[in-house]
């Protein structure tokens, strides 16, 4: 397919590939799927060879957020039954943190519900990460905490932190139909004071919210004008008592479709499977990393992962390995640079909970995809691991 080796191409010289190139990718058939993986493959293997970086999400703080974005289940007026808490003492998230770390994890991410950090909130995080880096020194930590203040990067830079996600979920387009608490530009803003900072910006997005392959496309190319180290592809986790619980719009080679398109436009950038890939890619998750190069271990915020040792199991029988804690993630080239997307250049929160199709519609003359069959089955909420007297997965 002429298609495929023009993007093999590009993506082999960090070229960006065309919007229509890119919307090609997601309009391609079930019957060219494998030919898709194969070439997308290719260029992660490039830069990435096989190796596979696992992180690992401790919620520092659950629910009671006064934010009102439609796919979280931690959000203003949720009725889903998730775990609620206040803030982890440091050494309860290290505790956390040891137990992904002990299963292979060389990133820890800390998430917090909420807008955005309080000065005392960013103390007491800077508390957390200097627990946690006493404990294993060579360890990534990123925080995620919603938006920053003037001064609050760089203070977590101090303290340690390594890197800070804050995703764009969506197309600017359509921002507004899923959160009206803050704007698109305050999502970005932020990832530019993580920049500003020095700390490794993770900016990713969520699929199945309703959205056009316009708008993933168009958030696609805008997370890589901002040039984050790594893009976390989020999966819409229908949560009952959410917005967006009737939202099954994802099939497992959709899915695909999707990672391969993100991993054409950004080639040589950490792209991460995160929230949702148990629930939608399923049985073909091992097929999803010859696209993507990171995972989360275990659990998520609010919802249940795959248990630890089956990521483990799958990774390995994939012809995958894990990344070591001493191999650099980042090409060469992005890591001399300090990081980026595009040539020359430099994890939901790192949110993984997200469903009702007020994220866009069809174009005209277009037919909208079939609805996936719901899988509410799969959805399962968090009861172990942090904020409970039960052991984590990992």
């Amino acid at each position: 397919m002429d298609l495929l080796n023009t993007l093999v191409d590009k993506g082999l010289r960090r070229e960006t590939p065309t919007r229509e190139e890119a919307l090609a990718v997601l309009a391609t058939s079930d019957d060219d799927l494998l030919d898709v993986v194969t070439a997308a493959g290719k260029v992660r293997r490039h830069w990435f060879g096989r190796r596979v970086k696992l992180n690992y999400l401790v919620n520092l703080k659950s629910g009671l957020c006064p934010e009102d974005c439609s796919y979280c289940s931690q959000r203003l007026g949720s009725t889903a039954g998730i775990l609620k808490y206040t803030w982890l003492k440091p050494g309860q998230a290290s505790e956390a943190a040891a137990a992904g770390l002990a299963g292979g994890a060389k990133r820890v991410c800390l998430v917090a519900s909420g807008r955005g950090p309080t000065d005392r909130d960013v103390d007491r995080v800077s508390d957390t990460i200097k627990a946690i880096k006493e404990r294993h020194e060579d360890v990534e930590v990123c925080a995620c905490l919603g938006l920053l203040s003037d001064g609050q990067a760089e203070r977590l830079r101090a303290a340690g932190a390594d890197a800070y996600n804050h995703n764009l979920n969506t197309s600017e387009a359509t921002y507004g139909d899923i959160t009206t608490t803050h704007t698109y530009a305050d999502r970005v803003d932020t990832v530019h004071k993580a920049h500003a900072a020095g700390l490794s910006a993770c900016s990713g997005l969520i699929a199945g919210m309703g959205e056009r392959d316009e708008d993933l496309v168009d958030v696609v190319f805008a997370l890589r004008e901002l040039d984050p180290d790594s893009v976390p592809v989020n999966f819409l986790i229908p949560f009952e008592g959410t917005p967006l619980a009737k939202e099954w719009n994802l099939t497992p080679q959709r899915c695909l479709r999707i990672l391969a398109m993100v991993r054409f436009v950004c080639p040589d950038v950490e792209v991460r499977i995160a929230g949702g890939r148990e629930v939608h890619l399923r049985s073909l998750q091992p097929l999803a990393l010859h696209l993507a190069n990171s995972i989360f271990l275990g659990d998520y915020l609010t919802s249940e992962g795959q248990a630890g040792k089956a990521d483990l199991e799958m990774i390995a029988d994939a012809g995958f390995e894990v990344e070591g804690a001493d191999e650099v993630t980042l090409p060469e080239h992005r890591a001399a640079a300090g990081g980026g997307c595009g040539p020359g250049a430099r994890e939901t929160g790192c949110g993984s909970h997200a469903g009702d199709g007020v994220c866009g519609t069809a174009p005209a003359g277009v037919d909208a995809p079939a609805p996936a069959e719901p899988r509410t089955d799969l959805v399962a909420v968090r009861r172990r691991g942090a904020g409970t007297d039960l052991a984590p997965n990992a």
